[in-house]
């Protein structure tokens, strides 16, 4: 017996609907161009330090070579200052940005979470995540260092790879806004970033600006041993917070 007539169009739509919410799956030469884009923001927000700084030849050609489009042109923008600085000039700029403003910061569970024990609980379960794809930390940074979690993503691909991005878009967006306030350059690599991400939603936009007035959420128990940016306020971008002892900035072995 054929099936009623009636109830064609509708399958037809639920299947349409279907094909649209599923994104195509990426060729291997997509999938790695998104993990080079995503290896190049890691390093270069990392501390520059004598074997970065020594590279930024390399990086520069590298960027240079990516294709086109609106994630190689941020990062050509930040190559361009990049390459042209001072070391000591790039260390002082660099500490100023993300290790004495906490609206810039680089551990991205603080804006999630704030000084709440919930903190410590998302740090775990990043750490769980990361072995279970099987990856190790090493360098002594913790897991919600955005260096440390877009080298994940780019290692591990894009669906659980990059879920943590994902999941603290909102976070990124703030960092992202945090240096645009202060003209950092470093708002450019930020912006590479986003583009790789889905679009802001309403409810993004709105928690974003909710955040950057009133700061994250506060409960300061239950953080240590987290604390590299587990105390203080929420201070202002031009605010100066004297940086509570952390963990060695995450090194790379360089460029691969």
């Amino acid at each position: 017996m054929s099936p009623q007539p009636a109830t064609i169009p509708a399958m037809v739509r639920t299947r349409v609907r279907a094909a649209v919410r599923r994104p195509a799956k990426p060729t291997p030469e997509e999938a790695g161009a998104r993990a080079l884009l995503l290896r190049l923001c890691s390093l270069l927000l990392q501390y520059p330090d004598a074997e970065l700084t020594a590279a930024r030849p390399a990086l520069t050609t590298t960027v240079d070579a990516l294709p086109a489009g609106p994630a190689a042109r941020h990062l050509a923008d930040f190559t361009a200052w990049f390459g042209n600085q001072e070391p000591e000039a790039l260390e002082r700029h660099y500490v100023e940005m993300f290790d004495l403003r906490r609206r810039s910061g680089l551990y991205l569970t603080y804006y999630l979470h704030g000084d709440t024990r919930r903190r410590g609980m998302a740090l775990l379960a990043l750490s769980r995540q990361y072995r279970a794809m099987g990856w190790d930390i090493h360098g002594g940074e913790l897991p919600d260092h955005l260096p440390v979690v877009l080298e994940f993503a780019a290692l591990a691909g894009g669906g659980a790879g990059e879920a943590p991005l994902r999941r603290h878009r909102r976070g990124l967006e703030l960092i992202h806004r945090a240096l645009a306030d202060s003209d950092s350059p470093y708002r450019h690599i930020l912006a590479a970033l986003l583009t790789l991400l889905p679009p802001p939603t309403e409810a993004d936009k709105a928690a974003v600006a909710k955040l950057a007035a009133e700061g994250p959420p506060n409960e300061e128990v239950g953080l240590d041993p987290y604390g590299a940016y587990a105390h203080g306020e929420f201070a202002p971008p031009d605010a100066f917070v004297p940086p509570p002892p952390a963990p060695p900035t995450y090194r790379s072995e360089g460029p691969r």
